[in-house]
């Protein structure tokens, strides 16, 4: 995706994966700091962690404890959260309003706190694996809770900030999806994720993983680049 928006504006830049074990993190980040680099993106695990290791954080980043960019400025390093204001776009996408809205977040990592960050007014539960060190804005129910059905069925946008879906499970059973609110998910699989292809056939607006890499992704570009990404090129290399 940015490899293929280097070459549409004619840029000799390059994007490249870093295999970075945890004990590797702080040596990894240092090395953002030389001057051929503009910065990187970060992904799971280490979203909060690598945020000990660098010189400032962007408000945003800093409400959802989790960092998914980084701009190298001159040597110094600045964190910030492009997920929000793609999350954003895909409230706006699906047409609710997320002040007052009834917000069900399942999850409660990075992924789940951009969600909240980007949900100002929101009403939001979160429905987490493990109750015991929860550390996300809002009401926190247990995955095994019995109310989570009646939650999520009456809920004005369903988020999954889980990592369940790459492989055809579901999150939630069909019979827990919204009545009528929207479905976002956060997950991206070639067609999209059962959870997105089940909400579809019932006729509920979504947005899929994809929409979300690719909003994320445009906001990374032009944090590191200052231009404004080739939104076109970007959607047809990721087009699956």
């Amino acid at each position: 995706m940015h490899d293929a928006a280097f070459r549409a504006l004619e840029m000799d830049w390059s994007y490249d994966l870093l295999d970075v074990p945890p004990e590797g993190l702080k040596a990894a980040v240092a090395a953002l700091r030389a001057p051929d680099v503009a910065g990187a993106n970060v992904t799971i695990p280490y979203k909060q962690a690598v945020m000990e290791h660098l010189d400032a954080i962007a408000p945003d980043a800093m409400r959802a404890r989790a960092v998914n960019t980084i701009v190298n400025d001159g040597g110094r390093l600045g964190g910030f959260n492009t997920d929000i204001p793609a999350i954003r776009g895909a409230v706006e996408q699906v047409g609710v309003e997320p002040r007052s809205a009834n917000a069900v977040i399942l999850g409660g990592g990075g992924a789940a706190r951009a969600t909240a960050a980007a949900l100002e007014g929101s009403h939001l539960t979160f429905v987490v694996r493990h109750l015991r060190g929860a550390d996300v804005p809002g009401k926190v129910i247990g995955w095994s809770d019995p109310s989570v059905p009646t939650l999520t069925r009456a809920a004005d946008l369903l988020f999954n900030a889980t990592p369940l879906g790459r492989n055809e499970e579901m999150p939630l059973r069909p019979a827990a999806l919204p009545r009528s609110g929207a479905v976002i998910d956060l997950v991206y699989v070639t067609g999209g994720t059962p959870l997105v292809r089940k909400a579809r056939s019932l006729g509920l607006p979504t947005v899929d993983g994809w929409q979300i890499l690719l909003a994320q992704g445009a906001e990374s570009f032009l944090l590191w680049t200052g231009r404004a990404a080739p939104v076109d090129v970007m959607r047809d290399t990721l087009q699956p």
